[in-house]
């Protein structure tokens, strides 16, 4: 089987495009830029951890310059978007409804099976809903029989609302606290919206096209991830399939031992504006670690799940982007109530940053102060202080 061979440089390059952070804007701006971006990544992480404003929204803002946190929420009123559990928790574009089918009948038939007290409850659940109208948690009683062991002891009534979330007879809307709000599907899906259940064949084939897109070029393991709620799917059948008859192209990347994926219209040669991006944790760019060791020679993990004495640079530092290149990664939180972006630690990599990069980072924090609703910045530590003596005069 033909092959395409790419540099480094080049599968960086792809990698970041596909991301949408080639320039700022690439989408454009405004609400609509929002949906494009949606729809081009086919699935935006949610995240609750607040420490600096919220995941989807901080991948939104990275790339659509004007963003306002509400628009994701007047693209689900509208019925352009919604919530589901795909991999992960997120945001997926409506017109991909039905894809989302096999992944609800998985959660139903492939878990353990419910007890009849269990089953009970849900049908009481979905009786009442249907007859009260959209539900959160705290509308129902509490009927915990015993005292909560940690945060993952949930109630009857919680695991049952989520087991009606995942296999999809309950949706999920948001309040503007960002509390879960269940409501039967007829009420937040489009009345044209296709619901007819894909074929194992069509689940595979769009599982392998919009993960493709979306991470420019991607080895088998990185495109069954997104199908792997589905336990026997094709993915890697039809992958052969595709590939065979062109529908995909094989790539060889330069000192990299993995077999990748590409469209077939996909530009090789592709030019970066050397803009820097402030990345959340969850940005698609940052999902596969490994990714970011073989490509950017960037090793990252989120430490907020990392024992503190452990921790090295912080308890949720930021990757910081300028063109192809990871340049640094800063710890940050949000003070709301004092209105400071407290920067715990900005640690740069080990390279020399040209003055206009420091200048578009300088930039792109005082862009992220207000985007997190802040009015001022304190900066705690940095292992250059060169470089962060040059970005505290730009906010002097």
């Amino acid at each position: 089987m033909e092959h395409i061979s790419l540099t480094k440089e080049q599968a960086r390059n792809i990698i970041i495009d596909a991301a949408g952070l080639a320039r700022k804007a690439q989408f454009g701006e405004g609400i609509e830029a929002v949906y494009r971006v949606i729809d081009h990544l086919g699935f935006v992480q949610l995240d609750t951890n607040y420490v600096v404003e919220r995941a989807h929204h901080h991948v939104m803002a990275a790339r659509v310059p004007d963003y306002e946190t509400k628009w994701l929420a007047n693209l689900c009123e509208d019925g352009r978007i919604y919530e589901y559990f795909i991999s992960d928790a997120g945001y997926l574009p409506m017109q991909d409804f039905r894809f989302s089918l096999p992944v609800k009948k998985a959660f139903e038939t492939q878990g353990k099976p419910n007890f009849k007290s269990e089953i009970n409850l849900m049908k009481q659940i979905l009786d009442r809903i249907e007859r009260e109208g959209p539900l959160m948690i705290g509308d129902f009683e509490n009927d915990r029989l015993g005292a909560s062991s940690g945060w993952w002891d949930w109630r009857p009534a919680k695991v049952a609302l989520e087991r009606l979330y995942l296999n999809g007879r309950l949706m999920i809307s948001r309040t503007k606290s960002f509390q879960k709000v269940y409501d039967l599907p007829l009420n937040l899906v489009p009345q044209e919206t296709d619901l007819s259940m894909p074929t194992d064949e069509e689940y595979a084939r769009f599982v392998i096209l919009r993960t493709i897109r979306a991470l420019g070029i991607a080895n088998v393991k990185e495109i069954a991830w997104r199908g792997r709620r589905v336990k026997g799917n094709l993915i890697k059948k039809e992958l052969e399939k595709m590939a065979h008859c062109g529908k995909v192209k094989v790539v060889m990347v330069e000192d990299l031992k993995a077999v990748f994926y590409m469209l077939p219209n996909q530009e090789i040669n592709i030019k970066l504006s050397n803009d820097v991006f402030i990345l959340s944790p969850f940005d698609i760019l940052n999902v596969f670690r490994h990714r970011l060791k073989d490509f950017f020679n960037f090793e990252y993990q989120i430490e907020c799940f990392v024992p503190a004495p452990k921790r090295v640079y912080g308890y949720f530092s930021l990757p910081v982007l300028a063109g192809e290149t990871f340049i640094a990664r800063m710890d940050a939180k949000a003070d709301r109530k004092q209105k400071v972006l407290i920067v715990h630690n900005i640690h740069f990599e080990p390279m020399e940053l040209e003055q206009v990069i420091i200048e578009k980072f300088s930039q792109a924090l005082k862009e992220f102060v207000q985007f997190n609703q802040c009015q001022d910045i304190i900066f705690k530590k940095s292992n250059n202080e060169g470089y962060l003596n040059v970005i505290n005069k730009s906010f002097s």
